[in-house]
């Protein structure tokens, strides 16, 4: 287990740790030492840039100053402008006995790449996963210690251009079952319950360049099996239930980072277990319908429905992925049989769905796509 972080802002790294202040002054000395000897710092990054993607492990490896450049928020962009971005898909799955997950990793092809490092921290639930500045974020839920559900605070980042995992400050509140997402660089987590099983209303947002959370306006209302995406700047959180509802919430709450604050709508959806964006719209299986797909575009807030090319049991559970623009559809149980679904929704009409080769070794938990 790791060491508790949150009140000194540790920062544990393979087997190093380093506060905030300690790797300012770190790169400070390293920005004083050249990148590549007889090359200025910017030709060494755009050499560097050139890479692909699988070698950054080892180039983390070489030395300090290498390992400070791969990982920092200005090696993505060099990588974008020298068009070297390359697009991966993480999926963790669950074997058949549900005991033991782990992250399988596919190029955009679908090939699939090594598996990542265990996950830090004891097995949990009801946690949420999200992308920023191409690393990727495991937050909070819950562990089961002697039957019940004890709410946790932790968030472990891992960083794909090292292959290593890493503990972040933990939230302000600990919780599960909320809604996450991130909005300009910035990650919010909504809601949930909390560590005695209540359900919340605050809200809390995680800066990367400080590494610290902090709360924001609370919602109006508890809620919590919700889900959140951003769009337009703006924060989206939709699903789930709340204490002012009878059943599931059709409420859709949107918080505004620029004006601090939160306004609703009834243009929602309920009992989401299955969302994703792409592009400008967000697509969502609904559980009382497996057999449809509510796609809304947050450009004119309408929703359309898009109907699934399945068959079986119209409650099998699924979970959303997406590569090169294209959305994928896994199998969230172990089926034997089931062939991931691919929807294209660039394509003609009638054209947009078919088969894909990618197959997964256990059933979908969850997934992210992340660019580097």
């Amino acid at each position: 287990m790791h060491p508790f972080v949150s009140e000194k802002k540790m920062i544990v790294n393979n087997g190093m740790c380093f506060s905030k202040g300690n790797l300012d002054d770190l790169g400070l000395r390293l920005l004083s030492e050249p990148l590549i000897p007889g090359l200025s710092d910017d030709v060494a990054k755009l050499c560097l840039a050139l890479v692909p993607r699988a070698s950054f492990p080892s180039m983390g490896r070489v030395c300090k100053k290498w390992r400070f450049v791969v990982q920092s928020k200005e090696f993505i962009t060099v990588r974008r402008l020298a068009g070297m971005l390359e697009e991966w898909l993480y999926v963790l799955t669950m074997n058949a006995g549900g005991e033991e997950s782990h992250w399988e990793v596919m190029d955009c092809l679908g090939r699939k790449l090594a598996s990542l490092p265990p996950m830090p921290g004891p097995a949990k639930s009801g946690f949420k996963v999200v992308v920023v500045d191409g690393k990727l974020l495991v937050i909070a839920g819950f562990a089961m210690i002697n039957g019940s559900h004890v709410a946790s605070s932790d968030v472990y980042q891992y960083d794909t251009c090292l292959n290593s995992w890493s503990r972040l400050a933990d939230l302000e509140v600990a919780r599960y079952d909320f809604a996450c997402a991130e909005v300009n660089g910035l990650v919010y987590v909504v809601g949930g319950h909390g560590v005695d099983g209540e359900s919340l209303s605050s809200a809390e947002v995680y800066d990367p360049e400080t590494g610290k959370w902090t709360f924001i306006e609370s919602l109006r209302r508890p809620r919590w099996g919700c889900f959140a995406s951003g769009f337009n700047g703006k924060l989206y959180v939709m699903g789930g239930r709340s204490n002012f509802t009878i059943g599931n919430s059709k409420l859709v709450d949107v918080y505004n980072p620029q004006c601090g604050s939160w306004c609703s709508s009834k243009n929602g959806v309920t009992m989401v277990t299955a969302h994703v964006e792409v592009g400008k719209k967000l697509f969502c299986i609904e559980w009382k319908n497996q057999r449809k797909m509510s796609v809304f575009n947050a450009e004119d807030d309408t929703w359309e429905v898009v109907a699934l090319p399945l068959s079986g049991s119209s409650r099998a559970g699924f979970q959303f992925g997406k590569l090169s623009g294209k959305l994928l559809l896994f199998s969230s149980q172990e089926e034997t049989g089931r062939s991931t679904l691919l929807y294209d929704p660039d394509a003609a009409p009638g054209r947009q769905w078919k088969t894909c080769e990618i197959k997964l070794s256990g059933s979908c938990v969850c997934s992210v796509t992340i660019t580097a």
